[in-house]
């Protein structure tokens, strides 16, 4: 049985994913029995439309903006923004510009 590195180091995020001509990509960086970050890139106009977890999330830009349709209320949000999405809000995803998203997914309360 391997034992977990001790860490696990991401240099460039954005570098990690290549953003699609007209479509949405998706990658899984790191998952334990805790969580979950999963790397989204977006090209302009590409959305996620409304959805909820099960479990808290967080949803960090790292380049491009977005708007985050939180429960109907929108929110635009750039490079270094940071937003805590608690678990069963619905919410939308809408990529204004090429954008790469980085999502954590936090144990369920």
């Amino acid at each position: 049985m391997s034992a977990e590195p001790p860490a696990s180091v991401f240099l460039d995020i954005a570098g990690e994913v290549e953003v699609p001509a007209e479509g949405t990509l998706s990658r899984v960086l790191y998952r334990d029995d805790q969580i979950r970050v999963v790397v989204f890139a977006f090209d302009e106009g590409q959305e996620l439309t409304d959805h909820t977890a099960s479990k808290p999330a967080i949803v960090q830009v790292v380049s491009g903006r977005i708007r985050l349709d939180l429960d109907g209320d929108p929110v635009e949000l750039g490079p270094g923004s940071w937003v805590r999405i608690a678990a069963h809000l619905t919410h939308a995803v809408f990529a204004l510009e090429p954008t790469v998203m980085m999502l954590t997914l936090l144990p369920a309360a």
